[in-house]
């Protein structure tokens, strides 16, 4: 038997934009971080978002549980991971964590439900089969 592969990851960086004025990184900020890394997780896979909106698909949140442990500050290098836990017919789950580079400690873990839908009407819609492969093939 062999291990799962471990999970994508992607490397941010905190700027000034993405703090208060405390110099902590806004709660709000990392759920950019986690997008940034489901979309480069699904680039790693030969996806790229333009083909979806092509094909009438959009890939929107439905569902969020997230928990803060430890901020981030100014400057500090990040890694944010995007590991899908399930494939259902019209939605992927993700786990994702957000950790402070070099040290390994996690600053927020999330569950996120990514919903395929119709771009044009917003209602849930079956991923094709072809993307649903590319998306399940190990990156």
């Amino acid at each position: 038997m062999t291990d799962p592969a471990p999970p994508f990851t992607w490397p941010v960086r905190v700027y000034i934009e993405d703090t208060d004025a405390g110099g902590i990184v806004f709660y709000a900020n990392y759920l950019k971080f986690m997008e940034r890394a489901r979309t480069e997780w699904a680039r790693a896979r030969g996806i790229a978002m333009r083909a979806g909106l092509g094909e009438n698909i959009s890939f929107v949140v439905h569902g969020l549980e997230i928990r803060y442990l430890r901020p981030a500050r100014l400057d500090d290098q990040l890694w944010v991971s995007a590991d899908v836990t399930r494939f259902g017919k019209t939605y992927m789950d993700f786990e994702q964590q957000v950790g402070l580079a070099g040290s390994g400690d996690v600053l927020v873990q999330a569950r996120i439900k990514v919903a395929c839908t119709n771009l044009l009407t917003g209602r849930p819609r079956a991923m094709p089969e072809s993307l649903r492969a590319a998306l399940e093939r190990a990156g």
